[in-house]
């Protein structure tokens, strides 16, 4: 049992950062368009985050420090800095989205309007990350989180034409009635989603909540090679569901109550209850993650006490920003903004923070001053330097795209 908990860490970090609001809403939407033709970047995706995860996870086991601390040490303050920017921006444009994700779920499950939930929620945020333990809320988000595997019940119940589907995904290709500018703009955009930046921060600073060393290198790939994949195939499954029911009809997803459509039809109401229970632990826990790492990234760059693990007066800076990142997050929501236009714009945003984010976690897995024996070796470098290339290509695609495909429409 204690094994099966350890992996809770990659559960949360995947259902998080694969399964929030922006992917929900994101792969629905590319799957009722697209169909599976862009199930390729999800794979891709998968690998890269893969790859960068079990670097940034190494360096917090053998280090004992979490990769923004040593970012800022490695690359000088000045260098710091820029990466930090960039981190906190995009961070904090996902945490409102994901705020109002859930309050979303709640407006679904209720009819109560989304508007009087936003305070409920972000105060809710505020409080399991002031007073509840790293590991209760890892394990009960995370793996509440799996209720989403309803889509790929979903998809079974549907009995879809399982050859065309894979013909889709194995030959993939743009659609006769959309353009090659949006078709890669949402390549670019699930790109982005699948390697938003703060995963890897919230990942290597998580390990450090979990007081990892060099022996649990195992458990830690545990969290990685479980954990992330698990979100890529219940992203693909959301596509699946979309592609079945909501491509031959027409519909165009563009609410949360569009992407539950395809399991309403498949399995009922009861399909529907596990599909909200997901949707309300997927953006709840994304927003307590995008919470945290926005605390962790200010606490490691200025050497302030930070963390779950020790007591809130002793790390009173790092819990004001917290708590003033949730506050903003409110404020910006109760403008009317609409959380899934946010979303968007937060996944082809964090596309364009990639090589901030990924280069210096590259840099310092192979300094042999930090790392030691546990240095990178070729096989991650290779992949590494591969996924380097692809995410500078996405960053300078991401902001042309979204100007000539008006944000895909």
């Amino acid at each position: 049992m204690k094994r099966f908990f350890a992996v809770a860490l990659g559960i949360l970090t995947a259902i998080g950062g694969f399964v929030d609001i922006g992917d929900l809403v994101t792969n629905s939407l590319v799957g009722s368009r697209f169909g599976m033709s862009l199930a390729w970047v999800v794979v891709v995706g998968v690998l890269g985050i893969c790859v960068f995860a079990e670097m940034s996870g190494r360096v917090a086991a053998v280090s004992g420090r979490a990769t923004f601390d040593l970012v800022r040490e490695r690359l000088g303050p000045k260098a710091g800095l820029l990466n930090l920017l960039a981190s906190v921006a995009v961070t904090l444009l996902t945490m409102i989205a994901e705020i109002g994700g859930v309050a979303l779920a709640l407006e679904l499950a209720t009819s109560v309007n989304r508007y009087l939930w936003i305070p409920v929620v972000g105060a809710a945020v505020w409080l399991v990350l002031w007073r509840v333990k790293f590991a209760v809320l890892e394990n009960v988000f995370g793996l509440a989180g799996l209720a989403l595997l309803v889509f790929a019940v979903a998809v079974w119940k549907l009995g879809p034409d399982w050859g065309g589907l894979a013909a889709s995904a194995g030959h993939p290709a743009v659609p006769v009635r959309e353009d090659v500018w949006s078709y890669a703009y949402y390549g670019v955009a699930l790109f982005g989603a699948a390697m938003t930046p703060y995963e890897v921060f919230f990942f290597s600073s998580g390990g450090i909540e979990e007081h990892w060393k060099a022996k649990d290198l195992a458990t830690m790939r545990a969290n990685v090679f479980i954990g992330f994949p698990l979100g890529g195939l219940l992203s693909l499954a959301i596509a699946a569901t979309a592609a079945t029911v909501l491509l031959p009809a027409g519909i165009e997803v563009d609410t949360l109550g569009q992407v539950s459509l395809p399991v309403v039809v498949a399995l009922g109401k009861v399909g529907l209850a596990f599909a909200l229970v997901g949707f309300f632990a997927a953006t709840f826990g994304a927003a307590c993650e995008t919470g945290l790492s926005v605390g962790y990234s200010m606490a490691q760059y200025f050497g302030w006490q930070w963390g779950k693990f020790v007591e809130p007066l002793r790390a009173a800076r790092f819990h004001t920003v917290v708590l003033l990142s949730c506050v903003l997050a409110i404020g910006v929501l109760l403008t009317t903004v609409d959380p899934i236009m946010v979303t968007e714009y937060s996944v082809v945003f964090s596309a364009v923070a990639l090589p901030l984010t990924y280069l210096p976690i590259l840099v310092v897995a192979n300094d042999r001053t930090y790392m030691g024996r546990y240095r990178n070796g070729p096989v991650a470098n290779v992949l590494g330097s591969i996924y380097l290339v692809l995410v500078l290509v996405a960053s300078l695609a991401a902001i042309p795209l979204m100007v000539v495909t008006g944000a895909g429409q």
